[in-house]
């Protein structure tokens, strides 16, 4: 159930700050779903901890996970570049907690 709760903070995470930008191009009704959002991912973040997945494993997974997908859904959603140079980055991200998470196996 720890990985469920850790795909629910990502997913909620990510939607929120989606709505976020969304907020901040003058769109005051999307406030709501900002502090909901957040307020589920950091709920959902805190039931992955206590189901006994690591904090550093978690974080690092809900970070590289979390930037892969807004930046992949910001270039769908507004338009907002996608570089080769940052898919490389998210790719090295995601490569670092994987390298973190086989660490952390021992």
């Amino acid at each position: 159930m720890s990985w469920v709760y850790l795909a629910l903070a990502i997913v909620t995470e990510v939607a929120a700050t989606l709505s976020l930008r969304m907020a901040s191009q003058g769109r005051a009704l999307w406030y709501a779903p900002v502090g909901v959002g957040y307020l589920v991912a950091f709920t959902m973040l805190t039931l992955a901890l206590s189901e006994g997945i690591p904090v550093g494993v978690a974080y690092g997974i809900w970070a590289a996970v979390g930037v892969a997908l807004t930046a992949v859904a910001s270039r769908v959603l507004f338009k907002e570049p996608l570089t080769r140079v940052m898919g490389l980055g998210i790719v090295l991200i995601i490569a670092g907690v994987l390298l973190i998470e086989l660490g952390g196996a021992h």
